[in-house]
This record gives C-alpha cells, structure tokens and sequence, in this order.
C-alpha cells in the first residue's frame, strides 16, 4: 500500500478540514434552533390528539352495495350504502329501484349493529365499510 504523496495528500487533507467544518455547522444548528422545540411538540401533540378525537366522530366509513333487487330489472339500479364512524355508528341508506318506483330507507347503525332489521346487502355494506 502506498502512502498519499504531493497533490493527493493535500486534499485528502482539505477534504477531512471541510468535513470536520461541516459537522460542526450542523452541531451549531442544531442547538440553535432546538431551543423552540419542546413548546412546539407539547402544542403539536395537543393539535394532533384534538384532530384525532374530531376525526372519531367522522362519517368516514363508507361502502356500496349495489344489486338487482328483482330478476326482472338488470342494471343493478338497487344499492345499499353505509356511512359510519371509527366506532360503526352511522347510518345504511338503502334505495330498492322497481320498474316503477323507488324506494329509499334510512336505518341507524350503532357499534356495527343495527336494531332494526337489515337485509343481507346492507350487512354486507356494513361489514365492507369495517375497518
């Protein structure tokens, strides 16, 4: 192995003396700056947990079902849809398309049950809209 001579020793030399310059910038910077820090993390964390505790309550569970509600009608015009919270509350609006007419339900949804009865599609949009 050969040692660096002449050109090459130099900057070798001046490579390390900007490195060390560099890494004592970064130092410098990061204790001056970090002075602010902890009342801006204790106040983050406070937005953070208010948003979080918002975003509970939100309708952001959601899932379609959609299907021929009679053998004679095609389309899958007829659907079932789920609106729920992180805790499955909510409500299952429900739109029965006939050749005629159309019919739309609304029933609640709490804790991902429901106490009125519900047809096989809307359990099934129920139980896509779980996490």
């Amino acid at each position: 192995m050969e040692f660096l001579t002449g050109f090459s020793a130099v900057v070798a030399v001046l490579a390390v003396a900007v490195a060390a310059f560099a890494l004592l910038e970064v130092r410098q910077l990061r204790v001056g700056s970090g002075d602010d820090l902890p009342g801006d993390v204790v106040g983050l964390r406070g937005e953070v947990a208010a948003l979080r505790a918002e975003a509970a309550g939100a309708l952001r569970h959601l899932a379609v079902v959609r299907y021929d509600a009679f053998e004679e009608m095609g389309g899958r015009l007829s659907w079932s849809l789920a609106l729920l919270d992180d805790g499955g509350d909510g409500v299952v609006l429900t739109s029965i398309r006939g050749r005629n007419e159309a019919r739309t339900y609304a029933k609640s949804v709490t804790s991902w049950r429901s106490d009125q009865e519900l047809s096989p599609e809307e359990d099934e949009a129920i139980a896509h809209a779980k996490p």
